[in-house]
């Protein structure tokens, strides 16, 4: 018989419970054991929905109220000296590392976040030294997996890796020179001998391990340490499912073959051409195949057909009693249900599969595989088979105009009319900005009034020239407070935008939008990414109307913010029928119009975000040249439509840029500007390494965190950066934009900012 599994699923409860009860606990509004509670129920409802759907392996040990991997940390007892001895307790500790403290005399930064591997949520850096003191504070999988028996749900633990914990994890400041987190192994494996036992000896069957990291190139060089692991663990724990998605084993199947686990799961959707390959690695042993079909990434429904062939191949060489069908990822990645959306047409809603549905899709490939009779199954497979049909009837159709322009790209659009250099003259005189000139990202504080607004036009309860006063009102009242401030490079704080990529995409043409499909970014933060569904294209300007406005309304510079043609691709759900590079180049085109339109109007600087563009590169370095070089070519062509007079910027976040580096300069924005706040400012070296020729702005306080960075923290920071960062490319401004912080801490943070610019300017 084949099983069939879900590898995680979303924790944000179908109507965002999760995130409202622990943004209630952090103001104070609900307690902890009612957070508590709140999680507890999300968990009952996801679980008996997976029991209800057919699912064999329901997952337990995943959930988490900020983010799984600084779950784990915490479990494991690993948590920086900063925040010990504080007074606080577990749950605000675990907060405070996720996003900071700074209330009650307690003033402690967040730990560093970064991309999970190529995806768009952030999970939050272990800190490691030999100093570090592994211990089990407490056993997450065990407590979730006796949460769900008391439901009558037998689930499947889920257990992060102690290979790939300590690889994702970071040197902490107190760690020798060279010190790297995987030397600890020999001290965390103690623990997770303890943590697998106890699950054990609980009557577990089997825990899903993942392992992620084996799909990098790194992990060719830690064959002996995930032997010496599993040589330890196996013995002492359930069976163990070795999991892994997002990209290829490649040549790392050689040695996890000969690893002592029960399973081994793979990621079809990302990388089916594996199948071979792992098949007949593992054939002639008893690991169990673990066949990633259905996407967790991506919302399209899954092809039953398609499916059904890569798991007959794989019982055909194995066995059925040695397959399962399952989810190619975690479905985290994913909203939580259809039957939420109501505005969707039947055509669009028959295209897609959201968690709940994912779920169902791998219990009907499972019993198919299985020789199932049922009738329900039999009628499953036939609708599929429909609908499939019916997607690909309309994915045939194409926009011959936009497909025509594509086709009329040539080399000249990609560049600007001059070098830099001479552009940065120019602009010197156009824009007359001061040394070390000051600016924000781009969004300002997204009130409840804003919000109430935005929700009131959409009911029809006001009409649009209503809305438009009270965003008139909302831009001036963001333009005066810069002014007042102090900023130099203005921006009109985006009032009028939902999201950053869901603002775009519903002005252009090729997307649909969801009422309720939210996905976790991290912690409390989700998004909603729009669907592109055929060619895009734009019919009128999309930001030139505000901009204008807010141009009309000051006498210093006004910024234009767009988001770039690689983040509203990566942001989005993409079309799965074409390739990534013509979806880029169609958003490209659109922008390059938008671009040209706001110069036309009296905009002289203008920001494309590309906050994506490192974490769109493929995981797998002999894939990055293609992608890299479509990537940036799409940016360019999207800027490169304007004089040398208007400066172009663009902004990057949470992510490890020394391998891509010369492709960000390559990019020639005139202006960058980088997170480097929570990182150490370890983006340094690399800028020490490469050197950089364009102007820069590294983010000089993290905007993640409520709390309120003082004026000399910013200029110690200014300090290190200046002695890596030649003064006169050097812009100031926050690591991010300002959307999910509140005024009172807005204002404070960028007075302290424009205190820290005027010392700059006098001392520096």
């Amino acid at each position: 018989m084949v099983l069939s599994s879900v590898l995680g699923f979303p924790r944000i409860g179908a109507n965002r419970e999760v995130k409202k009860a622990v943004e209630a606990y952090w103001g104070g509004k609900l307690s902890a054991e009612e957070l508590t509670k709140v999680a507890a129920e999300t968990k009952t409802a996801s679980w008996t929905s997976l029991k209800e759907r057919g699912v064999d392996l329901i997952p337990s040990g995943e959930f988490s109220l900020y983010d799984h991997v600084l779950d784990h940390s915490a479990a494991f007892n690993v948590i920086p000296k900063r925040y010990v001895g504080l007074g606080l307790s577990p749950l605000d500790v675990f907060f405070a590392m996720g996003r900071g403290r700074q209330a009650d005399g307690v003033d402690v930064p967040a730990c560093e976040m970064k991309k999970w591997f190529d995806s768009n949520y952030h999970y939050v850096v272990p800190e490691l030294s030999e100093e570090t003191d592994f211990k089990l504070l407490y056993n997450k999988a065990l407590l979730e997996y006796n949460e769900a028996k008391a439901l009558g749900i037998t689930t499947r633990p889920v257990v992060l890796g102690p290979v790939s914990y300590l690889v994702l994890g970071k040197a902490a400041k107190e760690a020798s020179t060279g010190f790297q987190p995987i030397s600890l192994l020999p001290k965390i494996l103690p623990v997770y001998k303890k943590l697998l036992s106890e699950l054990k000896a609980a009557g577990v069957e089997s825990v899903q391990i993942d392992e992620p990291v084996l799909v990098l190139d790194r992990a060719a060089d830690l064959d002996k340490q995930y032997a010496t692991a599993y040589a330890e663990l196996v013995p002492v724990a359930p069976k163990l499912v070795l999991t892994t998605y997002f990209a290829r084993l490649d040549t790392n199947i050689s040695f996890i073959a000969k690893l002592p686990v029960a399973g081994l799961h793979i990621d079809l959707i990302r990388a089916p051409g594996q199948l071979d390959e792992v098949i007949a690695a593992i054939k002639s042993t008893p690991v169990v195949l673990s066949l990633g079909v259905v996407s967790g990434r991506n919302i399209w429904k899954a092809d039953f057909a398609a499916a059904i062939k890569q798991g007959q191949k794989a019982i055909a060489a194995l066995g059925a009693d040695r397959v399962i069908i399952a989810t190619s990822s975690s479905v985290l990645h994913t909203p939580v249900t259809l039957a939420s959306e109501k505005k969707l047409t039947a055509e669009q809603k028959d295209w897609f599969s959201f968690a709940l549905e994912k779920a169902a899709e791998v219990a009907t490939i499972a019993s198919v595989l299985s020789g199932s009779q049922d009738a329900k199954v039999a009628a499953a497979l036939e609708a599929n088979k429909i609908s499939i049909a019916k997607r690909r009837e309309f994915e045939a159709t194409s926009d011959d105009a936009v497909r025509k322009r594509v086709a009329a790209i040539t080399p000249d659009m990609y560049n600007r009319k001059s070098p830099f250099a001479t552009r940065k003259e120019v602009q010197a005189k156009h824009l007359n900005l001061p040394k070390f000139p000051t600016t924000t990202i781009g969004s300002f504080p997204q009130t409840k009034e804003i919000r109430t607004a935005r929700a009131k036009l959409g009911k029809g309860e006001i009409s649009e020239a209503e809305y438009d006063e009270f965003i008139k009102k909302e831009i001036e009242m963001v333009v005066r407070f810069q002014e007042k401030v102090g900023l130099d490079l203005l921006v009109h704080g985006e009032p009028e935008r939902n999201d950053m990529v869901q603002y775009f995409g519903e002005q252009l043409k090729g997307f649909v939008f969801t009422q309720n499909g939210w996905v976790q970014s991290y912690g409390s933060r989700y998004v909603r990414p729009p669907i592109i569904v055929s060619d895009v294209s734009r019919d009128a300007p999309m930001t030139v109307k505000w901009s204008s406005y807010a141009q009309s309304v000051t006498k210093k510079p006004m910024k234009g913010m767009l988001s770039g043609p690689v983040t509203i691709l990566n942001w989005s759900f993409p079309r799965d029928d074409v390739s990534r590079k013509l979806q880029s180049q169609q958003l490209a085109l659109a922008l390059r119009d938008e671009v040209i339109d706001l110069e036309k109007a009296g905009i002289s600087a203008i920001q494309v975000d590309e906050p994506a563009i490192r974490e769109g590169l493929p995981l797998r370095r002999s894939d990055w040249d293609e992608y890299l070089e479509w990537a940036v070519d799409t940016f360019k062509l999207s800027t490169a439509g304007v004089t040398d007079a208007t400066q172009t910027h663009s902004h990057f976040c949470y992510s490890d840029f020394g391998d891509i580096f010369p492709s960000i300069q390559r990019l020639d924005a005139d202006v960058i500007s980088i997170e480097f706040s929570k990182s150490d400012m370890k983006l340094l070296q690399t800028f020490q390494q490469y050197g950089y020729s364009n102007q820069i702005g590294p983010g000089v306080y993290d905007i993640h965190s409520p709390r309120v960075p003082s004026e000399q923290e910013i200029i110690d920071r200014l300090k290190t950066t200046l002695s890596i960062i030649p003064d006169h490319l050097m812009f100031i401004n926050p690591d991010c934009g300002l959307k999910t912080r509140g005024w009172k801490e807005t204002e404070a943070s960028l007075a302290n900012l424009v205190a820290a610019a005027r010392w700059a300017r006098q001392n520096a």
